[in-house]
């Protein structure tokens, strides 16, 4: 039975604190035994690749023909091609906006500083794949990538059987992606980071994954850059009673179905509502194909809050910092200066979270777990690594210089002082 949590309760924080934290000790993985994949990729390179591959996908091929995936490109839904090319073009046009700019400027004492962004040579995405496919993630993530002017783009993919979905493999062909390869879970991860002799290593790893390709990139992170520690799905939706209750139940199911970790939150100041949109969403645990993973979700970390009204929801959204917020009131864009923590935000009765996930343009691969008070979605600028350039001769270095061996000298630092000095003498 749904539990509902109303904001003036005495125990209110501390039950909300536990629905959150009980989800978050749920996320967990085998750390041992994805450490023991990565150690075997690490040692017996496509050797362990492959036997993990048969293992877990029956796969035995880990690079697919060019011929094989023209054939599957071609057996493709034409509408779903279509579609494809529709969110690609919008993807890539929100992305190109994305603006940065080298720095270049000479101080007064007429020293050189410069601030320059390199797109990164290699990135791998991490696309999940086996028995579901996300066309969709393959376009997040190599979008930016080709906007930053990263070079080589590398796409995981596990397969079933011997097979890549089609869509997912005509998204890849519409990013321009030439090596494709068809593995998945930490040893994918692990190969990507050490290399193997049929795949060449990158300098970063970005996509979603289940829980062990999150270990994976976790205990990975130094050796090979990663996005982020991604977990599953969120939604919060701060709704009013003028809201078709239909609406908001299937938007919460919507990332329900995700994943039986997924959680899904509503937040409104109406308790009559509240009851019509558990009742809906009853209605269509009993309708949609993924129902038990998403009754899973929506049993063990859904919830109902109660406020007090809309400014102090707007309050309650801050504090829990979801990956997606949607705010299904009157005079939406009046509140959204108040949003400070949310990976993205939908504003109105008419914008779907779902909307984001495909064709709107903004990036879908979103800081989770409450990481939004921290960090960002996916974009242009996680494709660039940035660089500070500084250039003096003998007579300028000498206006600058002297308070720079006053602070070395005060770290304990001999040396460095002694290089700027002497420089200085001549």
């Amino acid at each position: 039975i749904m539990k509902i949590l109303n904001s003036k309760t005495k125990n209110f924080d501390r039950n909300l604190d536990y629905l959150l934290f009980k989800r978050r000790k749920s996320i967990k993985s085998d750390k041992v035994s994805v450490s023991n994949i990565i150690n075997d990729v690490k040692k017996n390179g496509d050797t362990a690749l492959i036997k993990y591959e048969k293992k877990f996908n029956r796969n035995s091929t880990i690079i697919p023909s060019a011929k094989k995936i023209t054939k599957l490109i071609k057996s493709l839904n034409p509408k779903v091609k279509k579609a494809i090319d529709t969110a690609y073009n919008r993807i890539y046009k929100f992305h190109s906006l994305q603006k940065f700019k080298n720095i270049s400027y000479i101080d007064k004492f007429k020293n050189k500083l410069e601030y320059r962004y390199l797109p990164l040579e290699s990135v791998a995405i991490y696309v999940p794949g086996s028995l579901v496919s996300y066309p969709s993630s393959v376009l997040m993530n190599a979008i930016p990538a080709t906007v930053a002017g990263v070079k080589r783009i590398v796409m995981i993919n596990p397969g079933f059987k011997g097979n890549q979905n089609p869509a997912v493999l005509y998204a890849a062909r519409k990013c321009k992606i030439k090596e494709i390869y068809s593995i998945g879970g930490p040893s994918a991860i692990a190969a990507a980071c050490y290399g193997t002799k049929k795949i060449k290593k990158v300098d970063k790893i970005v996509g979603p994954g289940n829980a062990y390709v999150a270990t994976a990139k976790k205990k990975l992170f130094g050796l090979v850059g990663i996005d982020m520690i991604a977990g599953p799905s969120e939604i919060l939706i701060i709704a009013d009673k003028k809201n078709n209750p239909e609406h908001i139940a299937i938007d919460l199911l919507s990332q329900a179905e995700h994943d039986k970790l997924a959680q899904s939150i509503l937040i409104t100041d109406d308790e009559s509502f509240a009851k019509k949109v558990i009742q809906n969403i009853e209605t269509f645990l009993k309708k949609i194909d993924r129902k038990d993973i998403a009754s899973a979700s929506w049993n063990n970390y859904g919830v109902v809050i109660i406020s007090k009204n809309i400014q102090s929801s707007i309050s309650l959204a801050n504090q829990i910092a979801p990956e997606h917020l949607e705010l299904a009131i009157d005079n939406s864009t009046k509140y959204l200066n108040k949003i400070k923590n949310a990976g993205a935000v939908f504003l109105g009765k008419y914008t779907p979270e779902a909307i984001g996930d495909y064709v709107a343009g903004p990036n879908h691969v979103l800081p989770t777990d409450r990481t939004a008070k921290f960090s960002s979605g996916l974009n242009v600028l996680d494709f660039f690594k940035r660089t500070s350039i500084v250039s003096c001769n003998s007579k300028n270095l000498k206006k600058i210089g002297k308070d720079a061996i006053i602070l070395a000298n005060q770290e304990g630092l001999q040396a460095h002082a002694l290089s700027i000095e002497c420089r200085m003498k001549n």
